[in-house]
């Protein structure tokens, strides 16, 4: 199995973690494509349709997409049912989780599009306003309701503890630890996961 994507992006990375996390580390390949918003990346478009990272090749060469259904393909080809559990109920709070750390790490990365590759005085500041008041209101939402789901290995703490992560690399002045004891100490156990390690983004 490959999966194709630069490490940079918080989804390829998601995907690749929870590679490590089911024991198939050792069986993907990552493969690193450099995806630009407004090129056609042609080995991306021959396995998906919409061309964006992360994409899974599968051993017979058909393509799996997005990071949220990789990750589900990961499981169950590893037999993981603890990742996303079977339990309805259990199931449905993971995966509510797991919506929470993808959404934010949507919103980070289209802020830093917004503010990084647009050019000045194109720029949307009511966006860009919105964008981040949305991100404190995730990070008070961890604090205060999630903190015990967040302790356990599963989609959802693999998708906040990546998104956060990517906030570190690429937004640190957002300072999402100010206000967020309780998430900040988390973060930091998290990171030291192998999985988080051998996927630690690095300045290029």
């Amino acid at each position: 199995m490959k999966i194709y994507g630069d490490m940079i992006s918080p989804f390829v990375r998601m995907t690749i973690v929870t590679a490590h996390e089911v024991g198939l580390g050792t069986r993907i390949e990552h493969v690193v494509e450099a995806v630009k918003p407004t090129e056609v990346n042609a080995k991306l478009s021959s396995l998906s349709p919409i061309g964006k990272i992360p994409v899974l090749e599968t051993d017979h060469h058909h393509g799996i997409y997005d990071s949220r259904v990789i990750i589900e393909y990961l499981c169950h080809v590893a037999g993981n049912s603890t990742l996303i559990p079977d339990d309805g109920v259990k199931r449905f709070r993971v995966l509510t989780l797991q919506a929470l750390g993808q959404g934010m790490a949507d919103a980070a990365v289209a802020y830093r599009y917004e503010t990084a590759a647009r050019p000045k005085g194109l720029q949307w500041e009511d966006w860009i306003s919105r964008t981040m008041d949305r991100q404190h209101a995730a990070f008070d939402e961890l604090e205060s309701s999630w903190m015990e789901l967040l302790s356990e290995v599963n989609a959802g703490s693999i998708a906040v503890a990546v998104a956060l992560s990517y906030m570190d690399f690429r937004l640190p002045d957002l300072h999402w630890r100010n206000g967020h004891p309780k998430l900040g100490h988390w973060h930091a156990a998290f990171s030291g996961r192998e999985s988080m390690v051998k996927t630690a983004l690095t300045q290029k």
